[in-house]
């Protein structure tokens, strides 16, 4: 009998598809997965005809609860460390591969699976999933991102809060705090997740890649820096065919028909 494959990868017309593939531990992060994970995106990375890349995860239970702990417990700091820069080397890469990056929450989303959705554009859960960062209730830290992106999400105090106390939160608390962009029901998942990626598709692909990354780095630099990039991009659009396809496309009350040049 095979073993069972740890990341599940589809690609449908342009999206893929990768699916946090152990349920029995609700798909815990441990080295394997994650370098599964890292190996997808590096080729999603270079296929420039792929768009987007949604995550999820199996059964329906949990996104994913976080990093195997019964590693942790019986691993070196040295390793402890390394886990953690491979991690971190995974939510890099999503946060910087130019593709729309959208976690579908189907459970709990705990530490080490929390920060992996974090990472992402955009995030959409079911109403019944639960979000935390519990890793000082078992004396560590959000060592993968969390201390850097959440309170970049929801703000310092409350992000203070969930660090700092370990506590669950539920999909409507987190749509309220702004962790996640919407709660749908469990059966309509999908198609939410769906829905917005055609809601981001009918625009520029170009404008929306600069657009991210303006946003993006834009929040490590001073107000004066992150208004300067925002100009300087565009500036850079201005060269570009779908600018002046959507330009003259609004200019002659028509649809746009961008083509990524």
């Amino acid at each position: 009998m095979s073993e069972q494959a740890l990341l599940l990868s589809e690609q449908k017309n342009r999206v893929v598809y990768l699916t946090l593939n152990r349920p029995e531990v609700l798909n815990a992060l441990n080295e394997p997965l994650l370098l599964e994970i890292k190996k997808e995106l590096e080729r999603i990375r270079e296929d420039r005809d792929i768009r987007a890349v949604v995550f999820t995860g199996s059964g329906d239970k949990a996104f994913s609860a976080g990093a195997d702990i019964e590693y942790l417990h019986q691993a070196t700091p040295l390793e402890v460390r390394e886990l953690a820069r491979l991690a971190v080397a995974v939510t890099q890469l999503i946060e910087n591969l130019n593709t729309v990056s959208i976690a579908l929450i189907n459970g709990f989303a705990l530490g080490g699976g929390l920060e992996l959705a974090e990472a992402c554009m955009c995030r959409i859960a079911v109403d019944s999933a639960r979000f935390g960062h519990p890793e000082v209730l078992l004396g560590a830290v959000a060592g993968w991102g969390g201390t850097t992106r959440l309170p970049r999400l929801i703000g310092k105090g409350r992000a203070a809060e969930m660090l700092l106390t370990g506590k669950m939160i539920d999909a409507q608390e987190a749509l309220q705090f702004g962790l996640i962009n919407r709660v749908v029901e469990p059966e309509k998942l999908l198609h939410a997740g769906e829905t917005l990626l055609r809601s981001i598709f009918q625009n520029g692909p170009l404008a929306v890649n600069m657009t991210w990354d303006a946003l993006h780095r834009g929040l490590d630099l001073s107000i004066d820096e992150s208004t300067k990039l925002g100009a300087d991009y565009f500036g850079l659009i201005a060269s570009s065919e779908d600018f002046r396809t959507g330009t003259r496309a609004f200019l002659d009350k028509q649809k746009a028909a961008f083509q990524g040049m």
